[in-house]
C-alpha cells in the first residue's frame, strides 16, 4: 500500500499552478473598495453625519442615536450595493484571533414578503453571547452576556459578503474581554501625555497619533503535504523532523527570486488586502527556505492592529486557492529561523512631525532626544512587563536564536546616539548647566541628522532597537496579536512621560530656565536607564552574564513571564491610568496560563501519538526486514563472510532498537508527568508542572525519532520530510 507521504508528494509533483485574475486598472483604482472609508462616508453620508463621525475618529466624541441611524442607514445602502446579505460585529476575543457572528440584513414583513433592515442600535451595540470565550474566570458560561460596541476610529469593511464592524467586546459588568479595549484606551492616554510635552517645544502640537508598521513573517507548505502531517494539523509546528541536508545556511532564498506558484498567491493575497484598504507594500523571501515575509506602510496604531488580524485571515483564505497552507506558527521547523512579527513603532504630531525623527534646528532635536530617553527610561522600569507581553507557548521555541531576539530585554540605539547620550550625563554636572556647556549641547544634538544619516544600522539580535526615526520591537511572534505588546508599550511610555513632565514643571516653578530643567531630568533618567541599554551581540554567553548583573532577568517561559501581568507594581501602573483593573488583569493572567497549558497539552498528545501509532511500527517493520536480510545472509555465506558482512546490519538493528527502547521509555514518562500534571487544581502551578516536566521529554523523544528518520528506509517512513516540506515545486 502507498503511503501518506508519496501519495502527498505525488499530489505536490502533479500540481497545476493556479491563476490569478488581476483586477481591471491599476491597484489605486480599486484600493480600499470593499471599506466605508472618508470617501465612502462623504459619499453615502450626509454632511452633519459625516463631520460627526470624522470628529469623534479624530477627537473621540460620542456619537448620538439620531446620527448613528443615519451612519447605519448608509452603511447599509453601501454594503448591500457592494453584495453584502449580512452583518457582523468584528472584534478580537482574549484568543488572539478574531470573531464574528453573522446577521442577515433581510427582516419578513407582512404579506409574505422581507425587507433590508440596520439600525443605528444594531450598528451601536450587539449581545453576541461569546460565553464561551477565555475570560480567565471574569464570567461564568451561564452568564452569557457579554456587549459588542462600535470603534468608529477603524472603518466597516466586506469580507465575504458580509459587512463587518470594528468592535471593543465587554462582559454585562463592563470588563475588557477583548484586546481592542486596553489598546484604544493606551493610545488615548499617550496622545494627552506626548502633547504635554510637546508643549515643551511646539504650542502648535495638539495631537500625537502612535504610528504602527508591522512585517509579518510566515512559512507556506503545499496543503497535500500539511495533511501528511498530523503535528502540522494540530499544533502548526512540526514536532519532529530531521534538519535538511540543506536548508537556509548558504542564505541563498534570502531576498531571492520569488518562486512563481508563490508570486500568484502573493499577487493574490495582496488584491485582497488592497482592496480592504490594507496598504502592503513590501513583499520577499525571507531567510529560511518557504518563508516569506510582507510589510504594509505605517498607519495609525489602532486601524494597524486591525488589519494585521485581518490580513493573517486573509493569507489563510487565499493560500487553500494555490493549494497552499500558510503556518503562522512561531516556530514550525527546528534549527531554522522562526517567524515574528516586528513592530515598528513611532509618533506623529499633527503637525507632522515623527517625534522619533531627529529634526533640523538644536530644538527640534533636543524633543526627540526626550522622547529618546523617556521611551529608554520607560522600557528599563517595565523590561519585564514588555516581555511578558510577548510570551506564549511559541514564542518561547523562538526566541534566541536564528535572528530572534533572546528574552533578556535591552534596547539598541546605536554608538553615535549612546555618545550624545553619555555627553549629556558629563556635560550636566551638580544640576547646572552653564551657557557654554548649553550651547555646547545644542550644537551637538543639532548634529544629530547628519551623524545619524549614514549611521543607523538594525542590530538584528536586540529585542527593541532604534533603526533611525523608530523603534523595531522583534520580539512580538508571529502568530500573535500586535494589541498585547502595543497596549503595554503606549501605555509604559505615557506613564515615562507624565512623569517627566512632573519633574520638569517642578524645577519650572522654581524659576529654572526650560532647557535647564529639562536637561536636569535627561541626565538623571539617562544615567538611571543604562543597564538597558546594550549595543553588542545579545547571543553571546558574555551577554547573559553581563545582563545578569545589570539586574535583567532572562525569563524563557510563559508562565513565569505572564506572572508580571499581576505583580503590584503592574497592577497599580494599569489602574492609576485606568486602562485596566486588577480583575482584568487577573483574568488576563489565568487566561495566559489556561492557553499555554492547553497548547503543552495538545503537544504532548500529539507527541505520543506520532511516537507509538506512526514511528515505532514504522521503525520495528523496517526492523524485521534487516533481520530477516541477516537470516538470509546466514543461509548463503559461509560464517567467516557473514560475521564480516552482516556487522553493519547487526549494528542497525541494535540502534532502532535503543531507539525504541528510548522512545517508549520518554513517551511513558511524559504521560505519567501529564496525568501529574493534569490533577493539579491551579492554574499557575499546573502550567508551570506542564513547562518544567512535560515539555522537556518533547526534544528527549524527538532525538531518538529523528535518528530513526535516517536509519529507516526512505519508502517506509510515514512523515513528508523537511527536505519535502521546506523545498516545495
Amino acid at each position: 500500500m502507498e503511503s501518506i507521504r508519496f501519495k502527498a508528494l505525488e499530489t505536490t509533483w502533479n500540481r497545476k499552478p493556479v491563476n490569478v485574475v488581476l483586477p481591471k486598472g491599476k491597484a489605486s483604482d480599486y484600493y480600499g473598495e470593499m471599506t466605508f472609508n472618508k470617501k465612502a462616508m462623504r459619499d453615502f453620508l450626509p454632511e452633519k453625519a459625516y463631520k460627526k463621525v470624522m470628529a469623534s475618529i479624530e477627537k473621540g466624541g460620542n456619537i448620538d442615536r439620531k446620527i448613528a441611524d443615519q451612519v447605519a442607514a448608509s452603511l447599509k445602502s453601501w454594503a448591500i450595493g457592494k453584495g453584502a446579505t449580512h452583518y457582523s460585529h468584528w472584534f478580537h476575543p482574549l484568543t488572539g484571533s478574531t470573531a464574528e457572528k453573522h446577521d442577515a440584513f433581510i427582516n419578513p414583513v407582512e404579506g409574505n414578503d422581507a425587507i433590508e433592515e440596520f439600525s443605528g442600535n444594531e450598528l451601536i451595540q450587539q449581545e453576541p453571547d461569546a460565553s464561551s470565550f477565555p475570560s480567565g474566570g471574569i464570567r461564568n458560561t451561564f452568564e452569557a452576556r457579554g456587549y459588542t460596541a462600535w470603534d468608529p476610529t477603524s472603518p466597516a469593511f466586506i469580507l465575504e459578503n458580509t459587512l463587518c464592524i470594528p468592535t471593543i467586546f465587554v462582559s454585562y459588568t463592563g470588563e475588557a474581554l477583548d484586546y481592542k479595549t486596553p489598546l484604544i484606551k493606551a493610545l488615548n492616554l499617550i496622545d494627552r501625555a506626548a502633547v504635554d510635552i510637546c508643549k515643551y517645544f511646539n504650542k502648535n502640537v495638539n495631537k500625537v497619533n502612535v504610528t504602527l508598521g508591522w512585517e509579518q513573517e510566515y512559512f507556506l507548505v503545499d496543503t497535500a503535504l500539511y495533511y501528511a502531517r498530523p503535528d502540522l494539523i494540530l499544533t502548526g509546528r512540526t514536532v519532529f523532523g530531521h534538519d535538511s541536508a540543506k536548508d537556509q545556511q548558504l542564505s541563498d532564498h534570502y531576498f531571492g527570486v520569488i518562486p512563481n506558484r508563490v508570486l500568484n498567491f502573493m499577487k493574490d493575497f495582496e488584491i485582497e488586502a488592497h482592496k480592504l484598504g490594507i496598504p502592503v507594500k513590501t513583499r520577499h523571501n525571507e531567510v529560511a527556505p518557504s518563508q516569506f515575509e510582507c510589510a504594509p506602510v505605517f498607519e495609525e496604531a489602532n486601524l494597524a492592529v486591525d488589519h494585521n488580524q485581518l490580513l493573517m485571515h486573509i493569507l489563510n483564505v487565499v493560500a487553500k486557492r494555490h493549494n497552499l497552507t500558510v503556518l503562522l506558527h512561531e516556530k514550525p521547523y527546528a534549527n531554522i529561523n522562526g517567524s515574528g512579527k516586528h513592530n515598528n513603532w513611532s509618533l506623529m504630531t499633527n503637525t507632522g512631525i515623527n517625534l522619533l525623527s531627529p529634526g533640523k534646528t538644536g530644538s527640534s532635536n533636543l524633543m526627540f532626544i526626550t522622547f529618546l530617553v523617556n521611551i529608554l527610561k520607560a522600557l528599563d522600569t517595565h523590561a519585564n512587563l514588555l516581555g511578558a507581553s510577548i510570551a506564549t507557548a511559541g514564542n518561547d521555541q523562538r526566541l534566541g536564536g536564528h535572528e530572534a531576539p533572546p528574552a533578556i530585554f535591552s534596547a539598541f540605539i546605536g554608538s553615535h546616539l549612546t555618545d550624545i547620550l553619555n555627553n549629556i550625563e558629563k556635560k550636566v554636572k551638580n544640576g547646572k548647566i552653564t551657557p557654554d556647556i548649553q550651547e555646547e549641547l545644542h550644537l551637538n544634538i543639532a548634529k544629530i541628522p547628519e551623524i545619524l544619516l549614514d549611521n543607523t544600522d538594525r542590530n538584528r539580535t536586540s529585542p527593541f532597537a532604534f533603526t533611525g526615526n523608530k523603534f523595531e520591537f522583534r520580539a512580538v511572534g508571529s502568530s500573535d496579536t500586535c494589541s498585547k505588546s502595543m497596549t503595554v508599550l503606549n501605555l509604559i511610555v505615557a506613564d515615562q512621560l507624565k512623569k517627566f513632565k512632573e519633574e520638569v514643571d517642578t524645577h519650572l516653578v522654581k524659576n529654572v530656565r526650560k532647557d535647564e530643567a529639562i536637561f536636569r531630568v535627561l541626565k538623571k533618567y539617562i544615567s538611571e536607564s543604562k543597564n538597558i541599554r546594550f549595543e553588542g551581540n545579545n547571543y553571546s554567553e558574555e551577554w547573559i552574564k553581563e545582563a545578569e548583573s545589570r539586574g535583567l532577568l532572562n525569563i524563557s517561559s510563559t508562565p513565569l513571564a505572564i506572572k508580571t501581568f499581576i505583580t503590584t507594581k503592574t497592577v497599580n501602573l494599569y489602574e492609576t491610568h485606568k486602562i485596566l483593573t486588577k480583575k482584568e488583569l487577573v483574568a488576563r493572567y489565568e487566561a495566559y496560563l489556561e492557553d499555554y497549558t492547553k497548547k503543552i497539552q495538545i503537544e504532548s498528545r500529539v507527541v505520543g501519538d506520532l511516537a507509538i501509532n506512526h514511528i515505532i511500527p514504522v521503525a520495528i517493520k523496517y526492523q524485521n526486514v534487516l533481520i530477516n536480510n541477516a537470516k538470509d545472509l546466514k543461509d548463503v555465506l559461509d560464517n567467516k563472510t557473514y560475521v564480516r558482512l552482516s556487522r553493519n546490519l547487526i549494528t542497525s538493528i541494535k540502534e532502532i532498537s535503543e531507539h525504541i527502547f528510548e522512545i517508549k521509555n520518554f513517551v511513558g514518562e511524559m504521560i505519567s508527568e501529564r496525568r501529574l500534571a493534569n490533577r493539579i487544581a491551579k492554574n499557575d502551578a499546573k502550567a508551570l508542572a506542564y513547562n518544567k516536566n512535560v515539555f522537556p521529554y518533547f526534544e528527549k523523544i524527538r532525538y531518538h525519532i529523528d535518528k530513526l528518520e535516517m536509519l529507516v528506509d526512505d519508502e517506509l517512513w510515514p512523515l513528508p520530510k523537511y527536505r519535502e516540506l521546506l523545498f516545495m515545486k
